[in-house]
């Protein structure tokens, strides 16, 4: 075999196309398959200008590497669209390189990746949901073969009005499923927000690929992307949900230029402040604060509610942190066994503590399991417990929920359901949740002396929860004139800094003189 055939084999080993251009980058001389599996090979290129052979996004940067290559001079890969037949292209990769002998020819190697997907898109395809997107995330660290990643991609200008920007919109869309791990795992999160999850190794340029796209209707649009790699980062499922929280941070503050911008380190931090949460849970390094809940007839403590704290960061925060991770049935048992440790101590044996529980906790049996084996060695301290439900995350099974909270009542520990009135669930669960009392929220309370509408909610509300045997408590009491409008409507109890700010722990204070009754007595559950 001579050299000359060596080396041609060696180049068709490296590249499926071989072209020789001419001065002007007419395809002089072409060896090799051509872009389309069942079509015309190269040599049907004969003739043909280079660049009106690849995608419009292409071009520019093959006129400029054309322009300035020089002999002996390799140009960095041109990743492009290569036409493969009407309507139909090929992603591939171009490199040039001139001979000192053959100048000013131009060789070219080219590489095809994938199969040949259309441009011409008459409707659509349905991408997913944000949901769905983390469904395909799911099932894509499970059953992948390699590493996987979300790539996101932001078109300013895509949805502006017009027939040019809708059949675009449906070209990028193509696009981007065509690009996407299975071929049906790309999402749209906004008009000009896209996502899809790929192979973390993928050579495939979304950002020529997308203009590409565009510029088949006639428009030059910018395009953006970042990528977080998904894969070995976390379990499965705590990258599912790490992922859905960022994402929700990325859609809410306003995509790749917000949250977006860094979304691989926003889910590595979120990622971190799991572990962070955790650890602290674990170690039990969070504190309890206890507010005084009052008798509103008497001014009489009735019992406390305790508050976690968690130093700089906000409770509220850490919550949603908690629940959007999976992590709060734990956090949930932790808060009731530093709580049921005070009611333990000496001094505090009449005490009555309430705990929060979230909406999410009663979504397996785990939380009350749990409780029930705190309190199993002392069953007598139950009475002395109250479990409140808030509704900061829904409560997914409610007939499940409501067994376990009945599981609890029986054992004789009271249910309380919290912020009654800021969700939209909160006539569901008043109807299907076991309860003893419920806790109205403050931004009813807030406006009570002055606001009639206000107080004929309250005041019906309070007729409803006597019907079904209900006590009632008021949160976020702060003046005298609050106190007389909720006492007025029947409440019977009371919460906020009119009676008392949380401690670090549960003192009582005298009762303010509105009936004769011992001073620091605790009033039952009754």
């Amino acid at each position: 075999m001579n050299t000359k055939s060596r080396l041609l084999g060696m180049a068709f080993a490296a590249a499926d196309t071989l072209l020789e251009l001419d001065a002007d980058g007419r395809v002089d001389m072409a060896l090799g398959a051509g872009p389309c599996p069942r079509g015309p090979v190269a040599e049907t290129w004969r003739g043909s200008l280079l660049a009106d052979l690849v995608g419009k996004a292409g071009q520019k940067p093959l006129a400029e590497a054309l322009a300035a290559i020089r002999p002996n001079e390799r140009a960095a890969p041109i990743d492009t669209l290569v036409l493969c037949g009407p309507d139909y292209v090929r992603r591939a990769r171009l490199r040039l390189f001139q001979l000192p002998d053959l100048a000013p020819a131009v060789s070219c190697a080219i590489t095809y990746d994938g199969a040949p997907f259309t441009l011409a898109v008459p409707e659509a395809p349905q991408l997913l949901s944000a949901d769905g997107l983390l469904f395909r995330v799911r099932t894509s660290l499970a059953e992948a073969d390699g590493d996987v990643a979300v790539a996101f991609v932001d078109v300013p200008g895509l949805a502006a009005p017009g027939d040019a920007h809708q059949r675009a919109a449906a070209r990028v869309a193509a696009v981007l499923q065509a690009s996407s791990v299975d071929g049906a795992s790309a999402a749209r999160l906004a008009p000009e927000r896209f996502a899809l999850v790929r192979a973390a190794d993928s050579q495939t340029d979304l950002v020529t690929e997308v203009r590409d796209a565009a510029a088949a209707e006639g428009l030059d649009l910018a395009v953006r992307t970042t990528e977080a790699a998904l894969s070995g980062v976390a379990p499965p499922e705590s990258t599912v949900r790490a992922l859905r929280f960022a994402l929700e941070a990325c859609i809410r503050e306003g995509g790749i230029d917000g949250a977006g911008a860094a979304f691989s380190e926003s889910l590595k931090r979120t990622l971190k402040e799991a572990d962070r949460f955790r650890a602290m849970v674990k170690s039990r390094d969070f504190a309890l604060e206890y507010q005084p809940i009052v008798d509103l007839s008497t001014g009489v403590t009735r019992h406390f509610e305790a508050l976690a704290r968690f130093g700089s960061r906000g409770p509220a925060d850490s919550i949603r942190l908690a629940e959007e991770l999976g992590l709060i049935e734990g956090f949930d048992l932790a808060v009731a066994e530093k709580a049921l440790q005070q009611l333990r101590r000496s001094g505090f044996g009449l005490t009555r503590i309430a705990v929060n529980v979230s909406g999410a906790s009663l979504g397996a049996d785990g939380y009350v399991d749990g409780l029930l084996r705190l309190t199993a060695a002392s069953p007598d301290i139950r009475n002395r417990i109250l479990v409140e439900v808030t509704e900061t995350a829904a409560v997914a099974d409610i007939e499940a929920a409501a067994r376990r909270l009945t599981g609890l009542r029986r054992a004789g520990i009271k249910v309380c359901l919290d912020d009654f009135g800021v969700g939209a669930a909160s006539l569901d669960y008043l109807h299907r949740l076991p309860a003893d009392t419920v806790k109205i929220d403050g931004r009813f309370v807030r406006e009570i002396a002055t606001d009639q509408r206000a107080r004929n909610l309250v005041a019906r509300l309070v007729e409803l929860c006597a019907d079904l045997k209900m006590s009632t408590i008021a949160e976020m009491i702060e003046t005298e004139s609050q106190a007389d409008a909720i006492r007025a409507l029947g409440v019977g109890y009371g919460q906020g800094w009119l009676f008392g700010r949380p401690a670090s722990e549960p003192t009582v204070a005298p009762p303010k003189p509105v009936a004769a009754r011992r001073q620091g007595a605790v009033a039952s559950w009754g």
